[in-house]
């Protein structure tokens, strides 16, 4: 796998997940709703470009983002692996405040395709 590869798996339930390693984990995650009928595979990646620069001070990081639709929107679930010992609830704060930043989210439905 080169360097800018990832994996998209696309399951059953509709759901679709995009993750550096396989299989996908998920040692710290935290959810969000993003409303609207953005397109899975290009929210996915702008959640995780941006997750990745908040966390890429993290050893051992490895970013993985789980979008799937409902009936209020997307529901999109990011964290990752992580190899080594980090403080949970700094980090799992640190994802929710990318998740929750108005510009992000803006910038994430105004240019889902």
């Amino acid at each position: 796998m080169s360097r800018n590869r990832w994996h998209i798996i696309e399951e059953e339930d509709g759901a679709l997940t995009l993750a550096r390693r396989l299989p996908a984990r998920f040692d710290l995650a935290v959810e969000t709703v993003l409303p609207g009928a953005a397109g899975r595979r290009w929210v996915a990646h702008r959640v995780r470009q941006d997750l990745w620069r908040a966390l890429r001070g993290l050893r051992g990081f490895a970013p993985a983002v789980r979008v799937v639709r409902g009936a209020g929107g997307l529901c999109v679930r990011a964290g990752g692996e992580v190899q080594g010992r980090f403080d949970r609830v700094q980090t799992e704060a640190r994802i929710a405040e990318v998740l929750e930043d108005k510009a992000n989210r803006a910038r994430w439905m105004g240019c889902a395709r």
